[in-house]
């Protein structure tokens, strides 16, 4: 048995050295920085401007990147100082083998200002599994898409899905909010598609023009004709959001994805203690703010992904307490409810299962 041991400890040794992914991933990337054996990977192949702050990055990815169907989002995974960060994003294919990531630049945005700054052509990103569900609809019906700023990805995701289509089965509209005009993107891409399809069409609304388009609001209802069998997609700021999905909620689907949250309200001041069963701490966050972002502000590291409220990595369970949702403003005091604490803030008290 001595013996035996002696034998079968080098063996097993032997056989995790050769097994062992990171080790065969060091040398292959050292051939090829896009051969992993279990990372999709890409490599920035151009890096072009689309619009204020705005730039898009052509990757060409790796055999074990996958696809997501056109509107759903992908971790991306880079590291800016030596700390790991991750962010989603909406990928447009351009091939089987590129892809388009497009971001706009955020102040005090660590992740978009790396790329904006610091990305350059050759650089290697790591992606996740895409996930959400903005994805075209299974039946044929009239579609309607609402952007605003960098919403505009998703939509051009499932525009480019469609640009292989002889003529498009419904009528599509794009309807596209911005700034400044010199903010809009992916301009000559939709007038491209205007003139091969008759029934594409889309308006871009500059709010700070002269004259300035009136931002989201019934006015633009009349313009509509069958809202009550169009499906409807919005991606825009919270507040964007929370617009498009009360004036159409008489469509036949509505479907939604926030970027950003809502500023905290004024109402919500004072501060509240969240009880977290699992670490067993008691700490005190300010009411109206992400629980998210409360805790990392306490030093304390939550799993999570999107920040956005879509791929429900953060999600716990809420056993007490009052919470308020940051993208529509809903409210809730139900206990025994799953809590995405990236897109919530505490109402009052809470104890959660983290």
């Amino acid at each position: 048995m001595p013996v035996l041991e002696k034998l079968k400890t080098p063996l097993n040794t032997l056989k995790e050295s050769v097994i062992d992914p990171y080790a065969i991933n060091f040398w292959m990337q050292k051939l090829n920085p896009l051969w992993s054996m279990n990372q999709p990977l890409g490599k920035i192949v151009r890096k072009e401007h689309a619009a204020q702050d705005m730039l898009s990055l052509t990757i060409r990815v790796n055999h074990l990147f996958q696809f997501g169907q056109a509107g759903q989002h992908h971790p991306v995974f880079v590291v800016v100082n030596g700390i790991r960060y991750e962010r989603s994003y909406s990928l447009t294919r351009i091939d089987q083998q590129h892809i388009l990531l497009t971001i706009k630049k955020v102040n005090a945005g660590k992740v978009t200002t790396w790329f904006a700054e610091q990305a350059e052509v050759g650089d290697i990103i790591e992606f996740g599994q895409p996930f959400g569900d903005m994805t075209l609809p299974e039946q044929d019906s009239p579609l309607l898409l609402l952007a605003a700023g960098s919403g505009i990805t998703p939509m051009l995701s499932m525009l480019e899905a469609l640009k292989d289509k002889a003529e498009l089965d419904a009528p599509v509209t794009l309807w596209y909010w911005v700034k400044k005009n010199q903010d809009a993107a992916f301009i000559a891409r939709f007038e491209e598609l205007a003139q091969k399809y008759s029934n594409f069409s889309y308006q871009v609304f500059a709010t700070q023009e002269q004259p300035a388009a009136p931002r989201l609001d019934e006015s633009y209802l009349d313009q509509l004709q069958a809202l009550e069998q169009s499906t409807v997609y919005a991606c825009g700021p919270s507040g964007f959001v929370a617009t498009a999905e009360r004036l159409f909620a008489s469509a036949k689907l509505f479907k939604s994805e926030a970027f950003s949250m809502s500023l905290n309200d004024e109402a919500d001041t004072g501060f509240v203690n969240v009880t977290l069963t699992q670490s067993k701490k008691t700490v005190t966050i300010p009411k109206g703010q992400s629980i998210l972002v409360s805790l990392e502000q306490q030093n304390i590291r939550p799993t999570h992904g999107c920040r956005m409220g879509i791929c429900n990595k953060c999600a716990c369970n809420k056993a007490e307490g009052s919470t308020k949702n940051l993208v529509n403003g809903a409210q809730n005091t139900e206990p025994g409810n799953l809590l995405k604490i990236c897109v919530n803030s505490a109402q009052t008290d809470l104890v959660i299962d983290l």
